[in-house]
């Protein structure tokens, strides 16, 4: 047993033939999941944001860029999850490369990404439930549609306000989708197929009826001169990149998923690939209109496709819009807690998380404690907690784990060369000294280091101006997850030496 604790190829191969999953997803259901993960917050919200404080109608520039960097991971994912047909996603490959301790880093870090960009969703699911609520003449009262700490406006201290409230609507979209997935990934991937459906007819009427409304004008500029500190110029389209790489990740969530297709080794290329396509597509469409319909100066807000409508005077589609994304964010939640509950199982699965999370429902044949409790964690930090504090800090967790990805490409392909791969990353590659390079991971991990700087400035940033409170919870949860390993996990790993 080497000291890294690696897994070996015939371990991560027997338990993908030892796991009690059901077998039921197809590509179209994967590609489904994919896209309904992927498209929600990115194009409803982050889209206006990115134009706004970073890159003006470059922003179309960013979409590519950072479609660019996806579509290499999401390559380098594809060959894994052809080889490798396991849940767990990185962590799994992490595994495989750099061994235990590694695998729970990356697994870590993937935790909090989806705890956390989950629990964002709920919030904004809320929000624009109580939108469109509102728009009925059905008016929430603040004790039930408002967090319990929030954030003291135009503040850059990160300072938290109490107060009398609980957001109910984020607990309880949380425990509904939690009951939801327990009863079955088939019944989850129904909800997502009718949602995805309307959420991308949203999007298609906004784009035909945008297009009678355009003013070219509103693209020129098309890059804004640059402002310093990342705003505008060539800068801003590489940092408003970084915000939206984040966005483009739910293409991960399909590789959980490899456990429970049908025929993971073609089918989950297919939607990891398929849906990265797909949600460039929407994202680059949609943006354009909306640059074209509203001046970029407008849109640094929570709806900004809600702005363009209002400019068009067409209530009755911002009422539309309005529907789309609440529909929308209710799918990426299904994506969301469906793959964090499967990162949890594996690592369960593995020892390094106490046993009874990998637990599957007799019946239904899915994790159901785990999603029970991560959906019902996930739903009181919406109800209580202003999440959005976290920013980027979270993203760069991402961004490393996707790193780790294409890492283990490279080294899987020169520790094992002759295994057989149904899918590989194209372009080739180099051999320096009997190394091979592959071309696609390189770049992959490039890009993610190109994402990773203007974020890591912008903590420094952040941090410098008073507001701790990211690294502060960013510190506590990587004591968490030390101290859990060393107390819990390295001792009941499957992977412990007999003799330790």
């Amino acid at each position: 047993m080497n000291r890294a604790r690696r897994k070996t190829l015939a371990q991560i191969q027997s338990a993908g033939d030892r796991h009690d999953l059901k077998r039921s997803l197809g590509a179209t259901q994967l590609l489904l999941m994919g896209v309904g993960t992927a498209i929600g917050a990115g194009v409803y919200v982050i889209t206006g944001t990115a134009a706004a404080e970073y890159a003006g109608p470059s922003v179309l520039l960013s979409f590519l860029v950072a479609a660019a960097a996806c579509l290499f991971t999401a390559l380098c994912y594809g060959e894994l999850a052809s080889t490798f047909p396991v849940s767990g996603s990185a962590y799994a490959y992490a595994y495989l490369s750099m061994g235990e301790k590694m695998a729970w880093v990356t697994g870590w870090l993937l935790l909090l990404e989806y705890g956390i960009a989950g629990t964002a969703v709920a919030a904004g699911f809320a929000g624009y439930l109580t939108s469109l609520l509102n728009g009925l003449g059905l008016h929430l009262p603040a004790a039930i549609s408002q967090t319990t700490f929030q954030s003291i406006p135009h503040s850059s201290s990160g300072l938290l306000t109490f107060h009398h409230s609980v957001n109910l609507i984020g607990l309880a979209v949380m425990l509904f989708i939690s009951l939801v997935l327990v009863r079955g990934i088939e019944t989850a991937a129904r909800f997502n197929t009718v949602f995805v459906a309307i959420k991308i007819g949203v999007l298609v009427l906004f784009v035909g009826v945008g297009l009678f409304y355009l003013h070219p004008a509103y693209w020129h500029p098309f890059i804004p001169p640059s402002q310093g500190n990342f705003h505008f110029g060539v800068a801003g389209i590489f940092r408003a990149a970084s915000i939206i790489f984040f966005a483009y990740g739910g293409f991960e969530a399909v590789s959980t998923a490899a456990a429970e297709a049908r025929n993971p080794t073609r089918d989950v290329p297919i939607g990891i690939i398929g849906s990265l396509i797909i949600c460039t597509l929407v994202y680059v469409t949609v943006a354009a209109v909306l640059l074209g319909v509203a001046p970029y100066q407008m849109l640094d807000a929570a709806d900004p496709l809600s702005i363009a409508t209002n400019l068009m005077h067409k209530p009755w589609l911002a009422f539309l819009i309005n529907t789309g994304a609440t529909v929308g964010l209710f799918s990426v939640l299904i994506g969301l807690l469906y793959a964090i509950s499967r990162m949890v199982h594996a690592i369960s699965h593995d020892g390094l998380l106490p046993r009874v999370f990998g637990t599957v429902h007799a019946r239904f044949r899915t994790p159901w404690l785990a999603t029970l409790l991560l959906g019902l964690i996930m739903g009181i930090m919406s109800a209580t907690m202003p999440i959005a504090l976290l920013g980027d800090l979270l993203c760069i967790g991402t961004t490393l784990a996707f790193a780790i990805v294409c890492f283990t490409v490279i080294w899987q392909r020169n520790r094992a060369p002759d295994t057989p791969r149904p899918f590989q990353v194209p372009l080739g590659g180099i051999r320096i000294r009997g190394l091979w390079l592959g071309i696609t991971p390189l770049l992959g991990i490039f890009f993610c280091l190109c994402m990773i700087v203007p974020l890591g400035l912008n903590i420094v940033n952040v941090t410098l101006h008073g507001n701790t409170i990211p690294l502060i919870f960013f510190a506590l949860y990587t004591g968490l997850g030390f101290a859990t390993y060393l107390l819990y996990g390295r001792h009941n790993s499957t992977m412990k030496p007999p003799s330790s």
